[in-house]
């Protein structure tokens, strides 16, 4: 792990964001049950396993810091017909930052989308993922929500 001891503890943020693609006739399905697969509700589902990985980022990345969070926050929603982003927004006052658990959050996030509605099919494809942003530390990147 990188020594970050001698660095001064401050207010740091991170946005990531991922897609799922349905098949069109999963899509259609979806939306027909109110994002309800066989396994329940699937937005909610998926928001708690992303907040869960963002708190256990340390737990499944060997380098990563353990770091108190100060704040989580998923925004899921279609941006098309066929498509959900899902962005996951996280903060913490601490002297590293929080881009891995803003990566984690969002694919564990997708990979519970997958999960809840792979009985409707296994054509759905999660990507690409990306940062979006970062706040505090030496250098600001991109934009955070």
């Amino acid at each position: 792990m990188v020594d970050v001891s001698a660095k001064p503890a401050t207010a740091r943020s991170a946005s990531a964001e991922t897609r799922v693609r349905f098949p069109a006739s999963v899509a259609d399905a979806l939306r027909a049950q109110g994002m309800r697969s066989a396994k329940g509700l699937v937005i909610d589902t998926a928001i708690i396993a992303g907040t869960m990985a963002v708190k256990r980022t340390h737990e499944l990345i060997p380098f990563c810091h353990p770091l108190p969070i100060d704040g989580c926050r998923f925004a899921i929603d279609w941006t098309d017909a066929r498509t959900v982003t899902i962005t996951c927004d996280v903060r913490t006052s601490h002297r590293t930052g929080v881009e891995m658990e803003a990566l984690t959050g969002a694919s564990v996030a997708a990979l519970t989308v997958y999960d809840m509605c792979k009985a409707l099919s296994h054509a759905i494809v999660i990507g690409p993922t990306k940062l979006l942003g970062k706040r505090g530390g030496k250098r600001d990147v991109g934009e955070v929500g």
